[in-house]
């Protein structure tokens, strides 16, 4: 395969005229435009006024279309997969709830077939543990009936079961035991600090006991304040790599644009969050044992207590819409691709475009909207370009 003419977006986070050239499931070549050679190159995509990006990376989605990876449905992870795929996003990251143990084992045991498929649309890379070592003060949509302190015997059961591909795990650091837990675990996954009242000190120790991630930022945590900057402050001072919802719902606008600037666009990993509502009509729902009404694309708990349940928005919307809040739009695609890539530790084979990597593109035209989807330097989606 070839894809010609098109604005490139680079390893250097920046637009360049150039050719690609895929062998298999590699990018092989990126060559200056026009000068790829077609013979015996099989399909030719002409992305003549289009930006070429790399495909997304989601490494924060619970579900979609009617589907949640708790349901452990191979039918559903399917679907989630092809979903995620019409969108752009290429390399999915599913994630758990807070579930009693044996839930989280049968989540597991349905992934473990789907890791690194092909043919399923986006690529399974593995699992994002939220939950249950999270506080009940900031449970938000995590139900509180399986809630427990951080424990490493449970995680490295799951983890082992998983076969190494919990690639990221939440906590709470001031839950009793949460520093050491993340001591441990950070040697073997990314340890993401999420649905917690950590106050700065505890942030910034948990931080330097080697978490490197932050859930949600600004949901389910302790708010930022001049003279308790709590733990997002510890956030900015370690360096973490932080999560956003772009959805306009989730945070402000302007504290999207605050974020970029706060943290700088090598840090920020935009997330869909999306439950199992997303492609679906408004309704009802059910998350994690708990029920959800969706109504004008905002998921909330059922009975009044209106705290927000996940999002319905895709992540390519996400990037879509903080490109409309006034990021750049360079930023905005880092943060759907190289950023929560290398945040998952992922970067080596997806995030980028650049040679050896795998062959995973998304097609825009100017107007932002999907053009193609290619996945394993395989053509999932075209529109005429």
């Amino acid at each position: 395969m070839i894809i010609q003419n098109g604005f490139v977006f680079t390893e250097d986070n920046r637009f360049a005229k150039r050719d690609i050239v895929v062998k298999n499931d590699r990018i092989a070549g990126i060559v200056p435009a026009s000068s790829a050679v077609a013979d015996g190159a099989g399909e030719i995509i002409n992305a003549l006024g289009c930006y070429v990006l790399p495909g997304f990376v989601d490494i924060h989605t619970h579900g979609a279309v009617g589907h949640d990876l708790s349901d452990s449905s191979a039918e559903g992870i399917e679907a989630m997969l092809a979903h995620h795929a019409g969108h752009g996003v290429t390399s999915v990251v599913l994630a758990t709830l807070t579930a009693p143990q044996s839930v989280l084992e049968e989540n597991i045991k349905t992934a473990l077939p789907y890791f690194d498929k092909e043919g399923c649309g986006a690529v399974l890379r593995g699992i994002n543990m939220e939950g249950p070592f999270v506080s009940m003060g900031k449970r938000g949509a995590q139900n509180p009936d399986y809630i427990m302190n951080p424990s490493l015997p449970v995680f490295d059961s799951l983890y082992e079961l998983s076969q190494g591909r919990i690639l990221i795990v939440a906590v709470a650091p001031e839950l009793p035991g949460g520093i050491s837990f993340i001591r441990q675990a950070s040697g073997k996954c990314a340890v993401s600090l999420a649905h917690t009242e950590a106050d700065y000190d505890q942030g910034a120790l948990a931080f330097q006991a080697g978490a490197s991630l932050m859930t949600h930022l600004f949901n389910g945590m302790t708010a930022f304040g001049h003279r308790e900057p709590g733990v997002i402050g510890a956030a900015g001072d370690y360096g973490a790599y932080v999560e956003i919802i772009s959805d306009g719902v989730h945070l402000h606008p302007s504290v999207v644009r605050a974020a970029f600037k706060w943290f700088g666009p090598e840090r920020v990993c935009l997330i869909s969050d999306t439950m199992r509502a997303a492609g679906m009509p408004d309704g009802t729902y059910n998350t994690g044992g708990m029920q959800v009404i969706v109504k004008d694309g905002k998921a909330t708990l059922a009975g009044g207590n209106n705290s927000i349940a996940g999002s319905v928005v895709n992540l390519a919307d996400m990037c879509r819409r903080a490109i409309g809040f006034g990021v750049p739009m360079e930023y905005a695609i880092r943060a759907s691709s190289q950023n929560p890539a290398n945040a998952a530790g992922l970067g080596h084979e997806v995030g980028s475009i650049q040679t050896g990597k795998r062959a995973d593109f998304i097609l825009w035209d100017h107007e932002l909207k999907t053009r193609a989807v290619i996945c394993g330097g395989q053509l999932l989606r075209q529109t005429n370009v």
